[in-house]
């Protein structure tokens, strides 16, 4: 089995903190999101990945190494693809089309969840929705009394359904997923001016293809900085007892940490209190603070800080008050300099 991973988007939702690194590759509880991403479809899908194929932007040669670094720690090989134009979500499979072989899973790389991962393979896919409050924001479905979808509707002005599809798809065959993709980019068949990959699906449906639906018990969003810092306490939550311990190389002096937290390689915290729900980066040197419910990258300085639901990125400063915050790579903001 193979996995496609399209990841080329901006992220502008989650800016400052995507001006300097891609989305994907923001850390949650320690890992890039689109590294959590892959180990958990390959602990759930019941099978080996042979293949896990990056579709990215112009993300640097930095960014594609630590990419095949991911595939090779699951036993996969790893393929890079580039879109170079934000045409849609069929636009970026087109883009992998010479990985898109046998049977593959697609995940789109912002989103994490937790589910039980059936790959019915009597059906010709299996797509993972959850029930939303607002499905105009999304492409939906429509079941038949038996589970199998019967529509697919794209961001729905009126209402068709409340499942959502959140970005993760499997194709018994990817080669007829590839001739529908095909044939609404060579009829340049578009909706709101991008290749929809619900077009594909519901052109499938309609030539007799059967997909069922799996349900994920939760669907967790990094599109902003508030979503993103609300996912990585949840990833901190289910996964906690793998944050009991702190490496060595951390040094935490008449400080308290409140599990659940991660703390990264050579943190210095002092004269602190950390936590619940606290990523701390390698490096990262904290004093005088108070923080909790809160993501801080690398290589960063915090000082008299009291913060709450706030994301700092690598290699910034922040000196001084009370307050929620949203502090990006290199940035150095201090309340506490006399000048």
């Amino acid at each position: 089995m193979k996995v496609i991973v399209p990841m080329a988007g901006r992220g502008s939702r989650l800016r400052p903190h995507t001006l300097t690194v891609p989305k994907p590759l923001i850390p949650i509880g320690g890992k890039p999101i689109v590294q959590r991403l892959v180990e958990d479809i390959a602990k759930v899908a019941g099978e080996d990945i042979d293949e896990i194929a990056f579709i990215i932007g112009d993300f640097g040669p930095e960014v594609e190494a630590s990419l095949l670094k991911i595939a090779e720690k699951l036993g996969a090989k790893g393929s890079i693809y580039t879109q170079d134009q934000p045409l849609g979500t069929a636009h970026a499979i087109k883009c992998a089309e010479a990985s898109m072989q046998g049977d593959v899973v697609v995940a789109f790389a912002d989103t994490l969840f937790r589910a039980d991962f059936n790959l019915d393979k009597h059906s010709d896919g299996v797509i993972w929705v959850k029930s939303v409050e607002d499905p105009s924001a999304f492409g939906v479905v429509k079941l038949d009394s038996d589970g199998y979808i019967t529509d697919f509707a794209e961001k729905p002005k009126e209402y068709v359904s409340d499942l959502a599809i959140i970005g993760i798809y499997y194709f018994k065959s990817a080669e007829k997923l590839m001739e529908e993709i095909n044939f609404i980019m060579n009829n340049n068949i578009m909706q709101g001016g991008e290749y929809q990959l619900t077009t594909a699906l519901e052109n499938l449906r309609q030539k007799g293809a059967k997909f069922s639906l799996g349900k994920v018990d939760d669907w967790m969003d990094c599109g902003n900085k508030n979503a993103t810092v609300e996912t990585n306490g949840k990833i901190l939550n289910y996964e906690q007892e793998e944050f009991l311990n702190h490496p060595a190389s951390a040094n935490i002096e008449t400080s308290l940490i409140i599990q659940p937290c991660f703390i990264g390689e050579n943190v210095s915290i002092s004269n602190s209190k950390i936590g619940p729900n606290v990523s701390v980066g390698n490096n990262t040197r904290i004093i005088n603070s108070n923080i909790d419910n809160s993501l801080i990258q690398e290589n960063t300085v915090i000082n008299h800080a009291n913060l709450s639901n706030s994301m700092i990125g690598n290699s910034a400063e922040y000196h001084g008050v009370s307050r929620e915050i949203s502090l990006g790579d290199y940035s150095v903001l201090d309340f506490l300099s006399k000048d």
